[in-house]
């Protein structure tokens, strides 16, 4: 997104053809941000706490038995919020992730990547997390510059050593915690308690989460917003001139320059004096006066560190804030417009869709099928005989008792081979055989079309839809 001060005060664009946390070389170039503090890292804070203590306590939650959150890719075995999802709910899941990605571009398009700074983990972890533990061992960015660049003393590898070792252990916390949402807090428990030797799978995977996790958080960091995200990539595609985005007012800023005791030079510069601290505190190391660009996460530092100097220079706050390209440059309000009145009706639409599905969803599964190969049989009785199979799974997390009749068919009877009655277990699966029989006046076609009951204490909780061979009368 272009800024037209570029182009009115000549500044140098050569930001657009690269990165700021690499050189000329290719090399990294290694960012000290300065310690962040305002009204909105204090927000931040707040939320990023509550955040925590949600992924940290979910694995821990149980309803009815079940977790609150598990995704057991393993057993295929989903729980959200209690209620137990299975591979046949699997297009439940797709119209989810239909919606969700309808939801993020119309997210974007109104309010930018206030997900990446406000509640993404990989955001969290590092700015509120491993950060707070650098500053307070290492001291502030100036601080950390200087301990990197001196020798290896003893207080160099006091220091380094005890933050590698923090950030070691806050990274199998974080595996263990995401191995609780993939098999369960009862199976980590195994994990933790059980000699490697007896699961090694299991044991392999910690070792390569913590390895993961401790390689991003203590090495590679904001480029994995920066170089692999690709949210951060998409957005110059979602975003629009009337985006909600952190954004610098160079109509009121420029042209930058330092005070002066002199008045009237003053009055011919603009608020931003190029002190900058907006710079000093970005953990990507953008400059925010350029304009939007990919690094930027909207994590607000530069909205604190700016507000700062302005109270102190006497100058109004929100030099750099929350604001629209639009709004800046005309003056602009925000506009309710069609593309956004049609991302909200798809939006909407899929919601509702999606609401519908869940509370229609049956308690269980059954699927009823003539035995493959297998014709009618005429008995002597009377009745002509078709053999079945049924399967049902229990989506619920209590054992099931059930049964089965026809329905609008007097005189049909099933008989099932080989067992009396049918349990399904919690989340389970049970397979039976059995034959149906009607009498044989009944039949009026080769094929004809009836309805099986499932009943679970004489209540209907399944309706299938079945064939019946026969003789043609």
């Amino acid at each position: 997104m272009a800024k037209p001060a570029d182009n009115l005060y000549g500044f140098d664009e050569e930001y657009r053809d690269t990165i700021a946390t690499v050189d000329a070389s290719g090399n990294r170039i290694w960012v000290y941000p300065k310690k962040p503090s305002g009204r909105f890292h204090n927000w931040r804070a707040v939320v990023a706490v509550v955040l925590l203590t949600l992924l940290f306590g979910a694995p821990w939650i149980k309803i009815d038995g079940q977790p609150l959150m598990l995704f057991n890719i393993f057993e295929r075995k989903f729980v959200i919020f209690g209620q137990v999802f299975w591979p046949q709910d699997f297009f439940l899941f797709a119209i989810f992730l239909i919606t969700l990605f309808v939801f993020i571009i119309l997210f974007t398009v109104l309010y930018g990547r206030i997900w990446c700074g406000w509640a993404c983990p990989q955001t969290i972890f590092m700015e509120m997390v491993f950060r707070k533990i650098e500053y307070w061992i290492e001291g502030d960015a100036n601080m950390q510059r200087k301990l990197a660049a001196a020798p290896w003393n003893r207080e160099k590898i006091l220091k380094k050593g005890f933050k590698q070792l923090i950030f070691l252990t806050i990274s199998i916390v974080i595996a263990h915690t995401v191995m609780a949402y993939l098999i369960g807090v009862e199976q980590v428990k195994l994990l933790v308690t059980q000699s490697p030797t007896e699961n090694l799978a299991g044991f392999i995977g910690l070792v390569a989460f913590t390895g993961v996790f401790y390689w991003v958080f203590s090495y590679f960091r904001e480029q994995a917003c920066v170089a692999v995200c690709p949210y951060g990539r998409l957005q110059g595609v979602l975003l629009t001139r009337d985006s909600f985005v952190i954004i610098y007012d160079w109509i009121r800023g420029e042209p930058r320059g330092k005070l002066k005791k002199n008045d009237e030079a003053n009055a011919a510069l603009g608020d931003c004096i190029d002190c900058k601290l907006c710079v000093h505190a970005c953990p990507t190391g953008i400059d925010i006066r350029n304009g939007t660009q990919l690094e930027c996460v909207n994590c607000t530092a530069c909205i604190d560190a700016c507000d700062t100097v302005m109270t102190k220079i006497g100058k109004p706050t929100g030099l750099i804030r929350f604001d629209s390209h639009s709004a800046i440059s005309e003056g602009k309000k925000f506009k309710f417009n069609a593309r956004v009145a049609g991302y909200s009706v798809i939006l909407t639409v899929l919601v509702v869709f999606l609401g519908s599905l869940l509370f229609g969803r049956t308690e269980v599964e059954t699927t009823v099928l003539r035995v493959p190969g297998q014709l009618f049989q005429e008995r002597v009785e009377g009745e002509i005989s078709n053999l079945y199979n049924a399967q049902f799974i229990n989506k619920t997390n209590s054992d099931m008792e059930l049964d089965i009749r026809v329905v609008d068919f007097e005189g049909a009877e099933i008989e099932m081979v080989g067992r009396e009655n049918i349990l399904v277990k919690a989340g389970g699966f049970q397979e039976i055989v059995f034959f149906l029989n009607l009498p044989k006046s009944m039949i009026e076609s080769s094929k004809t079309s009836l309805k099986i009951e499932v009943l679970r204490e004489n209540e209907v909780i399944d309706v299938i839809k079945t064939n019946f061979l026969g003789p043609v009368n």
